[in-house]
C-alpha cells in the first residue's frame, strides 16, 4: 500500500504546520558567545540552537504529529497525547513487578503475550489505585477494535533505561485493563529511525527487557506499520519535499540573526 496523493499533501501539511510551529515558539539561546559569533556568524549560532533545540523537542513537535496523521488514515481512530486512564488494580502493580524482577534476575526471557495475560488476570482484583492521569504519545485503535500504545522515544535511547521503558509498558497495559479488561491491548517502543543505518539496529542489546517482536517497532517497521508497506520511503519524501519548498522561508527566518 502507498499513499495516495491526497493522503500525501495532508502529511506533508502536517510536518509544514510543525516546523512553522516551531518556529513561532523558538527563541533563541541568548548566552554571549563572541568568539563563536565572529567566527561563525550569528545567524549560524542560531541556526546551530535551532537544530539543537528541534532534534530535543523532535518527538513531541514533529514524529508525533506525523505519526497521528499516517495512522489516522490507515486506523478508525488515531491520537497523540492520549490519555490512557489514572487507575490500576494494586494486584497488577504487583505482578508488574514480579515480571520486572524475573527478567533481572534473568529467569525467563521476555513474553509479552503472556506478560499481558498476567496483568489481565488481576487487572481489576482487589484495591484499585488511583494514579496521576497517564498519558501514552500515541494511542491507535484499529478496525477490530485492538488498542496500540505507543511510547515514542529518540533514536537512541540509553540502554540502562530499558528497564523503565519496560515498565511504563506494562504499566499501561495494567491501566488500560483496569477500565477495559477484556481489551485487546499492546504496547510497543517506538523509534523513529535508525541512527546505525545501513547497519541494522542493535537490538541484540535489548534483549534480556523488550520482547523484540511485541514490544518494539524501529523505523520502516513502525511507519509501515502507521500507513502501510511502503509508508516510510514516502514519508522520506514528504520531508524532502517541504524541506526544498520551505528553503527559502527557513533562510529569511535566520537571516534576521545576522
Amino acid at each position: 500500500m502507498t499513499l495516495t496523493p491526497e493522503q500525501i499533501e495532508k502529511v506533508e501539511k502536517t510536518i509544514r504546520e510543525s516546523l512553522r510551529r516551531k518556529f513561532s515558539t523558538y527563541r533563541p539561546e541568548t548566552n554571549n558567545m563572541p568568539f563563536h559569533f565572529r567566527l561563525l556568524g550569528r545567524d549560524r549560532m542560531a541556526l546551530f540552537s535551532f537544530i539543537h533545540s528541534l532534534n530535543t523537542t523532535f518527538g513531541t513537535s514533529i514524529f508525533e504529529p506525523v505519526a497521528e496523521t499516517l495512522a489516522g488514515l490507515r486506523f478508525s481512530f488515531a491520537k497523540r497525547q492520549y490519555t490512557v486512564g489514572d487507575t490500576i488494580s494494586q494486584q497488577a502493580q504487583l505482578e508488574i513487578q514480579n515480571i520486572i524482577n524475573e527478567l533481572s534476575l534473568g529467569i525467563r526471557e521476555p513474553n509479552k503475550i503472556e506478560e499481558i495475560e498476567r496483568i489481565r488476570k488481576v487487572a481489576t482484583s482487589g484495591k484499585i489505585n488511583r494514579l496521576k492521569t497517564v498519558k501514552v504519545d500515541l494511542f491507535i485503535k484499529d478496525q477490530a477494535g485492538k488498542i496500540y500504545l505507543f511510547d515514542i522515544k529518540t533514536a537512541k535511547p540509553n540502554i540502562s533505561d530499558f528497564k523503565d521503558f519496560k515498565r511504563t509498558l506494562l504499566e499501561w497495559v495494567g491501566i488500560y485493563l483496569s477500565k477495559n479488561p477484556n481489551a485487546e491491548v499492546n504496547s510497543y517502543i517506538a523509534i523513529p529511525y535508525n541512527p546505525y543505518q545501513p547497519k541494522p539496529y542493535e537490538r541484540w542489546t535489548l534483549k534480556g527487557m523488550l520482547d523484540l517482536n511485541n514490544e518494539l517497532m524501529i523505523a520502516q517497521e513502525f511507519w509501515d506499520f502507521l500507513g502501510g508497506k511502503g509508508a516510510y520511503e514516502e514519508l522520506l519524501n514528504c520531508f524532502e519535499r517541504v524541506g526544498i519548498e520551505q528553503r527559502q522561508e527557513i533562510d529569511e527566518y535566520f537571516s534576521k540573526f545576522r
